[in-house]
């Protein structure tokens, strides 16, 4: 009768929201965002690739899973938003962790998924296709966290957990694992799970309190950067200006503060000048760096003064050198905090050795005498730093001041772990916070500026984007050349060809080593990317770079500008 309820058997019951594993890995991507992925298909993640189109995801396929990794990381550090890499089983898995070791040490959001083993898959071989035993343990020691679900419905919490770790911890890569057979089941797969909002979290008021009196105190304070600090560059202005104290980065932290300021040393914390400086500091302002042995080429000299550590991650206030005041929360909210806790400068004491590089007068006690006198020693330091390298650098300093000349401001510049990068670019093309370098840090792996090019393109094609590399480093990804034609967006690829593997040629040398195994035949590599499909020449002078150049950034495909190098008798 109308108005009684139908008996339990026909009432209507809620959707059981039924999905293969698939599709529910695609719809949690999806739901955080996620609208670009990079990766290769394979036949085991058949069902991942089946959905991306229907949930607003694009794609990119890089021609190796180490290619794709290396995109996906320099998309992650353009967008700020975490990059995510599809991989198959298998091999596929092995290739990517290079660059899963990458984004580890350089602290970068990469979410890497694959299919694994089917569920009860034994641990003995079976001949599977692409078999391989201990599964997401491959990559446990180069991940944050590799993680295996074991059903529909826990793929989304991961998915989740992962997110949520990418907001409220230091950001590192994450792998997550889908067994096979579980990505074509059809089971609940439960609501959309999505990681909540949360605030960014400031460092205890009292450390900002002590921390905020002893940088004001301080006659000789020294702020460093790293990539921690990316997302408080005007706040990491704003104290240098405020305090008068010279600023100095790591390979990470290169332009936050623009490096034509003059409180900028820009990136130079492997000179033996200003690692003096920075010892004979009174206080020092580490922001979002590790102060490690990669940053400086050696370990760190002893640091006479107060050393502030603010970083998100609480491990690093007792790494070495363990902070004197520890400031744990993000960089933002944490330097604003810090600036609104200076006290008003009082009147200076006297500096007793103010001829020392890095001591900033303190008579008369004015703000305008103070930032003088730190120019001049910031422009001392520089002085220092680059008479130290002269003779090692001098080769490449006209061509980086012909890319210089040519590039505007907000261009992302990929580079390779090769001379012409941290011996060149890195301490003498000077970048401003329009602009972004993009560095394999750390970990120091080989082959990263062509396909970290193509992520950066990717994460906004109308912004240039130029890879600096060696040739040596060139051939382990040159096959991304291939991807760069397929995008089709103007790519210019200047490559300093010295014959070889350079670094390691001379420190054989000055082993007094016969060098072996490090000279490599010349490649006609303008010609190889002609082959691929794109444009090739050959830049005999600085002059003739800049052209190059100028030409390669309105050409639609990648220009690969050779810049030979006289080869060592």
């Amino acid at each position: 009768m109308p108005g009684e309820n139908p008996p339990a058997a026909t009432r209507a019951r809620p959707p059981r929201n039924d999905l293969t594993g698939g599709e529910a890995l695609v719809r949690a991507l999806a739901a955080h965002g996620v609208s670009l992925a990079f990766g290769i298909p394979g036949t085991h993640n058949l069902e991942i690739y089946r959905h991306l189109a229907a949930h607003g995801i694009d794609h990119v396929n890089p021609r190796h899973e180490q290619g794709a990794g290396y995109a996906a990381d320099a998309w992650a550090r353009v967008t700020g938003r975490p990059g995510v890499a599809i991989t198959t089983t298998g091999p596929a898995l092995l290739n990517i962790a290079a660059a899963v070791g990458q984004a580890y040490s350089d602290s970068v959001p990469l979410l890497v998924v694959s299919p694994g083993m089917p569920l009860r898959h034994p641990r003995r071989s079976t001949g599977l296709l692409h078999e391989t035993h201990g599964r997401a343990e491959v990559l446990r020691d180069v991940a944050a966290v590799s993680h295996r679900v074991s059903s529909v419905e826990e793929i989304g919490a991961a998915v989740a957990r992962a997110f949520t770790l990418f907001r409220t911890r230091r950001p590192r890569p994450v792998h997550i694992e889908i067994p096979l057979d579980l990505l074509t089941a059809v089971e609940p797969a439960g609501p959309v799970r999505t990681a909540p909002p949360l605030s960014p979290a400031t460092a205890d008021p009292q450390a900002l309190a002590a921390a905020a009196g002893a940088l004001r105190a301080a006659v000789r304070p020294g702020i460093v950067l790293g990539g921690g600090a990316r997302g408080a560059a005007a706040e990491c202005l704003r104290l240098a200006e405020e305090l008068g104290a010279p600023v100095v980065t790591s390979a990470n932290g290169k332009g936050i503060v623009a490096e034509t300021h003059p409180l900028s040393l820009g990136v130079s914390l492997h000179s033996p000048a200003v690692r003096r400086w920075l010892a004979e500091c009174d206080a020092v302002l580490a922001v979002g760096t590790e102060l490690a042995e990669s940053d400086l080429w050696e370990p760190l000299p002893a640091l006479g003064g107060t050393l502030v550590r603010a970083d998100i991650d609480p491990a690093q206030m007792y790494a070495e050198p363990p902070a004197g005041i520890p400031l744990v929360g993000d960089a933002r909210p944490t330097l604003r905090a810090l600036l609104a806790a200076l006290p008003e400068p009082g009147p200076a004491r006297p500096e007793t050795d103010g001829a020392r590089p890095g001591a900033v007068a303190a008579s008369p006690a004015t703000a305008a005498h103070r930032a003088v006198s730190a120019h001049r020693a910031v422009a001392a330091l520089r002085d220092e730093r680059n008479a130290e390298s002269r003779g090692r650098d001098a080769h490449l300093l006209p061509y980086l001041a012909a890319i210089g000349s040519v590039l505007p401001a907000r261009t992302v510049l990929t580079s390779d772990s090769a001379q012409c990068c941290y011996y060149g670019a890195l301490p003498h093309l000077p970048i401003t916070p329009e602009g972004r370098y993009l560095h394999p840090t750390g970990f120091g792996t080989l082959g990263y500026a062509l396909p970290a090019a193509l992520g950066a393109k990717a994460a906004d094609p109308t912004r240039p984007v130029v890879a600096l590399s060696g040739d040596g480093g060139l051939q382990f990804s040159v096959q991304e050349l291939a991807t760069a034609v397929q995008l089709g967006f103007p790519l210019p690829v200047v490559v300093f060809d010295n014959g070889g593997y350079g670094e390691i040629r001379d420190e054989m040398v000055s082993r007094g080593d016969h060098p072996v195994a490090v000279d490599l035949p010349r490649v006609d590599l303008p010609a190889l990317a002609r082959a691929y499909g794109g444009h090739g020449t050959r830049a005999d002078s600085p002059e003739a770079l800049a052209e190059a150049l100028r030409r390669a950034l309105d050409t639609p495909g990648p220009t690969l500008i050779t810049v030979p190098q006289e080869l060592p008798r």
